[in-house]
């Protein structure tokens, strides 16, 4: 259902974050890659220290740093010098530049000015890849998948090394934590696949501690396995709340690549799709490994039924994050009375429906383009018994003196976001414990006797 238009403008504590900053973490999951904000510093500084926040790792994201100036007479000047520091000073490979509602508004044409920079700067330059991502018109997920976007269109098929990705298959998992990222490489290892996924943030924003700084962390797709997606046997992608203009389906109309969509695959139902189509790629049944684990949730699922059977939950976050955790929630058991998310695709309604039309007896409320000033007013009629998503709703959870199970981005005040696991049949089990012992210590926490034993 639509959410009626209020008579107000102004947002409240925003359900989304801005749309460059998603590109910029979409860049970061490139191998050799430097983000590249074209506006101002402030910008680029709210980014890193936001994403800091959450992965607690070091990330550079390099500015043009416009100022009032820039705003009359243009940025073109300073975009030129600055690319030009940056591949002075980090030698990488590739420059994803992303454009802020500065530069948007005041008109620079950034393909015409890279077009001239190609020409003034002489000698071997890094690969330039730009996207459009003002605010004012997306989320950081348009942002990210817009960068996943126009990178692939840039690479795909370059340079004569399209031989490459025989045999590979394309992964494109959006907007998910290094955790899922590594486990979803451990999942194709298994079956045997090679898999290129894209973007790879695993070692990016969750490596190793190093004896000495690197301006450019390892780790991330390698720009040759993007250059060899056209040749893959198929892509997964995972998410229906992008434009119908994504990655996958570009390599599907440009060069064939079969593409599968489906939902993040979180709980049961939906990894078991996940693994069917692998097992389908692979031509192989699914690994005893990942059969047994299924088992064990299963079973789990059985032990603590009579602990959550009823409960209401509050979802919010990325669109096709809700659309996964309302799936999840739903198979446990636990009522979803709210489904809200900042972004405005038009296709959440559409997508809980589809995952959840056999589970649930009554649909939640579904809203787009919501902020945590109207989700909590909703909430005080709902009295939800949880709230699942990141750490912005904190304070309604505190004001409700309900527990929160911290998923996806951003998490500020918890350690380890980036090592949360969200997919799979261990992510299922990982985050079913977590929703299980959280309704647990509710309830020991309001007896006026308390229990220690069940």
């Amino acid at each position: 259902m639509s959410k009626n238009p209020p008579n107000y403008i102004s947002t409240t504590n925003a359900c989304k974050l801005c749309t460059p900053l998603g590109a910029s973490l979409a860049f970061k999951g490139i191998e050799g890659a430097v983000p590249y904000l074209h506006g101002s510093q402030g910008c680029a500084t709210y980014m890193r220290r936001y994403i800091i926040s959450h992965y607690n790792e070091p990330i550079d994201i390099a500015s043009s740093s416009l100022s009032e100036k820039h705003a009359i007479y243009g940025g073109g000047a300073n975009l030129k010098l600055g690319l030009m520091n940056v591949t002075q000073k980090y030698r990488p490979q590739l420059i994803g530049i992303a454009t802020t509602c500065l530069t948007e508004t005041i008109g620079d044409d950034v393909k015409s000015l890279l077009c001239e920079y190609d020409k003034e700067v002489q000698g071997e330059k890094p690969i330039m890849i730009h996207v459009s991502t003002p605010s004012y018109s997306g989320t950081h997920m348009e942002g990210f998948h817009n960068a996943v976007t126009s990178v692939v269109k840039a690479l795909a098929g370059r340079d004569g090394e399209q031989d490459m990705g025989s045999g590979v298959i394309n992964i494109l998992p959006g907007f998910v934590s290094p955790a899922d990222i590594r486990y979803l490489k451990e999942i194709a290892a298994d079956f045997p696949l090679k898999a290129t996924i894209l973007p790879d943030i695993s070692d990016t924003m969750d490596g190793a501690a190093a004896e000495v700084y690197e301006k450019i962390q390892p780790g991330g797709t390698p720009i040759s396995a993007i250059a060899a997606m056209n040749n893959s046997v198929g892509s997964i992608e995972f998410g229906h709340t992008m434009g119908k203009d994504s990655s996958g389906v570009l390599l599907a109309e440009k060069f064939g690549v079969e593409n599968t969509r489906m939902p993040i695959p979180m709980g049961i139902s939906a990894t078991d799709n996940f693994f069917d189509c692998l097992s389908r790629l692979s031509g192989l049944p699914i690994p005893e490994k990942h059969q047994a684990e299924r088992g064990r949730l299963v079973d789990a699922y059985v032990d603590s039924h009579k602990y959550i059977y009823g409960k209401k939950a509050i979802v919010y976050g990325e669109e096709d994050l809700v659309v996964g955790l309302t799936a999840f929630l739903a198979e446990i058991g636990v009522m979803p009375v709210l489904c809200a998310s900042g972004g405005k695709s038009g296709k959440l309604a559409e997508m809980i429906q589809q995952v959840t039309a056999d589970v649930l007896p009554e649909q939640p409320q579904v809203h787009e383009g919501m902020d945590f000033y109207e989700i909590s007013e909703m909430a005080e009629e709902l009295a939800p018994d949880l709230l699942v998503g990141h750490s912005k709703g904190y304070p309604l959870a505190q004001k409700l003196s309900i527990p929160i199970i911290r998923v996806g981005f951003p998490i500020h005040d918890r350690m380890g976001g980036q090592r949360i696991l969200h997919i799979g049949y261990r992510g299922a089990q990982q985050l079913f414990d977590l929703v299980v012992n959280a309704c647990i210590a509710k309830k020991q926490s309001d007896s006026p006797v308390g229990y220690s034993y069940m």
